[in-house]
């Protein structure tokens, strides 16, 4: 091979490493689903779940909701941020009749920098902005759960879901979803056995307790 070719290779290679490099977070598993909307697309006016790992790890979430249609579009550690950086991509395109939101605590353990206030006002431009595009769309927002492994950072996570409960009160066609108090024992403290191994994420005890609580805030057709 040439030393031109030689030249010319490296060149597109460095180039399209650079391009790959710009890719937003997450913006490979956006394309996945991307590619699973190309060959089957949800229906509309479904329920979407929209949030970060603890809806993404809620893979059966279906089946603990078998009266409604669920889209499940968790991703990677997703903050307020990024889902809004992908609602024209995961959300918009279904016209969901519901939206629940699962977004705030990884916002929270991203920096000591980012606070209760910092989530609220992040929360408010989705809010806006889901409201804007869908305006007859109910938003619902599942409360930041504690957990074993930010279990200092739960007096954070507690007032910035009483900030957004606040905000949200009143709201036309919205909804304010408390998971946080069933998550906790007698003393306060995460309930141990609702998680997996990593303190963090929910097993199966975890989600039961999430299936109670969201289900009636659901709405049918």
């Amino acid at each position: 091979m040439s030393l031109k070719k030689i030249s010319l290779l490296l060149f597109f290679f460095s180039c399209f490493g650079f391009v790959k490099a710009q890719h937003a977070p997450f913006w490979s598993e956006i394309q996945n689903f991307k590619k699973e909307d190309s060959m089957h697309f949800p229906p509309t006016h479904a329920i979407l779940f929209l949030g970060s790992s603890s809806f993404r790890k809620w893979t059966d979430v279906q089946q603990y909701f078998p009266d409604y249609p669920v889209i499940n579009r968790g991703f990677g550690g997703s903050t307020i941020p990024d889902a809004i950086r992908y609602l024209d991509e995961i959300a918009f395109p279904y016209l969901p009749r519901q939206i629940l939101i699962y977004e705030g605590d990884n916002d929270v353990a991203s920096s000591d920098k980012i606070t209760a206030d910092s989530v609220l006002n992040r929360f408010k431009t989705l809010f806006y902005l889901i409201r804007n595009k869908l305006p007859k769309t109910n938003i619902s927002f599942v409360s930041i759960k504690p957990s074993l492994a930010r279990e200092k950072m739960m007096p954070e996570m507690a007032k910035a879901n009483s900030l957004i409960k606040k905000f949200l009160k009143g709201k036309k066609d919205a909804a304010f979803i408390d998971v946080y108090h069933a998550m906790l024992d007698k003393d306060g403290l995460p309930i141990k056995d609702i998680f997996i191994e990593d303190g963090l994420h929910m097993n199966a005890k975890g989600y039961a307790i999430w299936q109670k609580i969201i289900q009636p805030y659901l709405l049918k057709k």
